[in-house]
């Protein structure tokens, strides 16, 4: 066996050992004693409530593991129908209006009415009773802009709409009971409408770069800025009652997680819950303690009640005050375990790439039509993250899984590519001399252009693997864990260090690994080649 036949054969068989490892890690998490899953989207009090309902489940005495920062509801709700998660927190105009697309209504009994029967019989969820508290939109501008322009409501907003510049976040922007239903009922049309994050969104409204934003009635940061909500006087929206929507098996297999989380109907109320999201929006207070406490003011737990802390990413430290680099030091532990699972992810997807995208790349370099069928697999970099992720939870659900499927697919044109140029280009001369030696052309593929192509091909590799570690973050968004954790519970705290505390060791990663991979290149590259 030559030696770039033994280098390749060591290669694989790590590659096969790490992947045959992964079923066996995932055969230990999946107990017999499944805990209850808590699911919560991206934002602010979406967290908050999942971490009230987490813990008031572990304080009657419940295992519960958390999923947070799903990519919203059309991640979330998903995984919940399919029993990847068990529970989240939802509010009845989004169950009625995105999911049911049913008609139009106002009064807040016929729509949760509407909701827990429709969602009983379609899908086999429960809605518990609502929290207390109505989240609807709180369509807001600047203040000196409301009383400059003489805007009180959104017909005022809609008759100077040509001068206005939108902040909108993507859900505002695309669902109907969003930024289209303003647009046909008030007839509201920005000059500009910018896609934003929950938590980006204030910052921008206040420093002028956009004009309206869709706020919430119980934001916390609501109290923080100079703004003025304008009335929806044509009542476009709907009800929007937060509540609990649990799986029906949940009920019918563990009744007490049910029995628990009802404690929490109509405990909250608008003034309470906007309290409570300006601990964490505005103060910087941890999602945890914030929880902990309000459960202690509600009665429902001593003070001194245990609740497992939110897992790493989730949301924000105690440690407020300090140095970046202290803050990094105080996470260490849960830095390394999330590096560790985003190498995983990252890693088993590439080793996979690399096995079907150097393969496929050998077929195709010897076939007429080799050009198209690589722009085939580029096609698959032209979906967005998030969408492929959202294509694939019907079959695949939450997790690792679809995560490592989706880098994957990712990982694959630039391996093709480079493989399919390093063979092609290999050195004619070298070529011409093997076939006039009276090589097989399988020989002339195997021990002169597969070697001599070794440098084009492991420049693909490490493109793919670069792209690998930075796109894993969104696995955060399937609840696959990783360093995208912390960057999307930043994203939606206004927490630069917690965004910074993953995107700064992805980075690292990624470095480190092109670092491996240049040094396997050298490795693998026949001596008369190395520079």
């Amino acid at each position: 066996m030559s030696l770039c036949r033994r280098r390749a054969a060591v290669c694989l068989a790590v590659v096969v050992a790490w992947a045959l490892a992964l079923p066996g890690a995932r055969a230990q998490q999946e107990a017999p004693e499944r805990p209850v899953v808590v699911g919560s989207k991206p934002f602010g009090e979406s967290y908050l409530l999942a971490e009230l309902f987490a813990q008031i489940l572990e304080a009657r005495g419940l295992a519960v593991t958390r999923r947070f920062g799903l990519g919203g509801t059309e991640i979330a709700f998903p995984a919940l129908r399919q029993g990847a998660i068990d529970v989240f927190p939802e509010y009845t105009g989004s169950g009625l209006l995105v999911i049911l697309k049913a008609p139009m209504a106002t009064d807040p009994a016929a729509v949760f009415d509407t909701v827990s029967r429709e969602f009983a019989a379609r899908y086999d969820l429960r809605w518990l009773a609502p929290l207390g508290f109505e989240n609807t939109y709180a369509m807001s501008v600047r203040t000196e802009m409301a009383t400059r322009l003489g805007l009180r409501t959104l017909s005022d907003a809609a008759r100077v709409s040509g001068q206005l510049r939108a902040g909108f976040t993507a859900d505002f922007i695309g669902l109907p009971d969003g930024l289209p239903a303003l647009r046909e009922t008030y007839g509201l049309a920005p000059v500009a409408v910018n896609a934003l994050a929950p938590a980006l969104k204030y910052q921008a409204l206040v420093a002028g770069d956009v004009d309206i934003i869709d706020a919430y009635s119980t934001d916390g940061l609501l109290d923080r800025y100079p703004l003025t909500v304008l009335a929806d006087d044509k009542r476009v929206f709907p009800p929007y009652d937060a509540a609990a929507i649990v799986r029906g098996a949940l009920g019918r297999e563990q009744p007490a997680a049910v029995a628990a989380l009802g404690e929490l109907s109509g405990r909250l109320d608008v003034t309470r819950m906007r309290r409570l999201n300006a601990r964490v929006e505005v103060e910087g207070q941890p999602v945890a303690a914030v929880a902990r406490a309000a459960l202690a003011d509600l009665g429902l737990v001593t003070s001194s009640a245990p609740g497992a802390t939110t897992p790493a990413g989730a949301g924000q430290t105690t440690e407020a005050e300090g140095s970046f680099a202290r803050y990094l030091w105080t996470r260490r532990q849960a830095i390394a375990s999330m590096s560790a699972r985003h190498l995983l992810l990252a890693g088993v997807a590439l080793a996979a790439a690399i096995l079907v995208g150097v393969s496929a790349g050998l077929v195709l370099a010897r076939r007429a039509g080799a050009e198209g069928a690589t722009r085939a697999f580029g096609l698959l970099q032209t979906i967005p993250g998030i969408a492929l992720l959202a294509f694939m939870l019907p079959l695949l659900g939450i997790g690792v899984v679809p995560a490592m499927v989706a880098l994957f697919l990712y990982a694959l044109y630039p391996i093709v590519r480079g493989t399919v140029t390093g063979v092609r280009q290999a050195d004619h001369s070298a070529v011409e001399a093997a076939v006039a030696l009276g090589m097989t052309p399988r020989q002339v593929l195997t021990w002169v252009q597969v070697p001599l192509a070794v440098p084009v091909i492991m420049s693909g590799v490490r493109t793919a693997a670069v792209t690998s570690v930075g796109t894993a973050t969104l696995a955060a968004f399937v609840g696959g864990g990783g360093l995208g954790d912390p960057i999307v519970a930043g994203l939606a705290l206004a927490d630069t260090r917690m965004i910074l505390s993953g995107a700064v060791p992805a980075a690292v990663l990624a470095v480190l690994v092109d670092v491996v991979l240049a040094r396997a290149e050298r490795w693998l590259t026949p001596a008369g080649l190395v520079r």
